[in-house]
């Protein structure tokens, strides 16, 4: 009589088994998560590509963690915290950027009136992205990273934020608007508004 294997269930069966190379409890802890990692990643409005090569990076991450995870329920915490980070890195070094006129509406004077042709309305609209692009990458990292969180859909709580950033809730309002201010007092921010200003005058 052949004996019967139990598929692992329990989270912290299947973390203990794959940090003992078990391949398929690894499988299975993939599985079981891999929803929450893609759902976290496309709050940052990110292509299928790129959901996928971060999920990689996470799981990469979290192999390389596995004996340190000593409360199996804090996982789906540590692994939403670790695909924001990832998000975010992805977003800071990448060229393709998703819409940000969402931050406070930085570039909205940009677009056309309703009688403008939809090609000057598409265009006004991929300078203004690229402005505030460019804007993003003057500002210091922490400032960087708040605002982009700020425009993941659906919005991050603050004590999500807190945790990914590592800051203190009360301190995330003050400096979301320290940030903004900052981010409309950049080159590429003033470079866009000014000419612009000069030809309407």
């Amino acid at each position: 009589m052949t004996a019967s294997h139990e598929p692992i269930e329990s989270v912290d069966d299947l973390i203990s088994a794959a940090a003992g190379n078990d391949r398929q409890a690894w499988r299975r802890l993939i599985a079981r998560f891999a929803p929450l990692v893609a759902s976290v990643a496309h709050r940052f409005r990110l292509s299928a590509a790129d959901v996928e090569d971060i999920s990689q990076v996470v799981w990469l991450r979290l192999f390389e963690n596995l004996g340190r995870i000593r409360d199996p329920a804090a996982l789906p915490g540590w692994l939403t915290t670790t695909t924001r980070r990832e998000s975010i890195r992805l977003l800071n070094r990448s060229s393709h950027w998703v819409c940000l006129d969402s931050i406070e509406q930085v570039a909205d004077h940009t677009r056309n009136g309703p009688g403008s042709p939809p090609v000057d309305h598409d265009l006004l609209q991929r300078e203004s992205i690229d402005a505030v692009r460019c804007g993003l990458k003057e500002l210091p990292d922490r400032q960087r990273d708040l605002l982009l969180l700020g425009v993941a859909d659906p919005p991050v709580a603050y004590s999500e934020i807190a945790a990914t950033l590592d800051m203190p809730v009360g301190s995330i309002g003050p400096t979301r608007g320290r940030s903004l201010a900052r981010l409309r007092q950049t080159e590429a921010i003033r470079d866009y508004f000014e000419p612009a200003a000069a030809r309407s005058a």
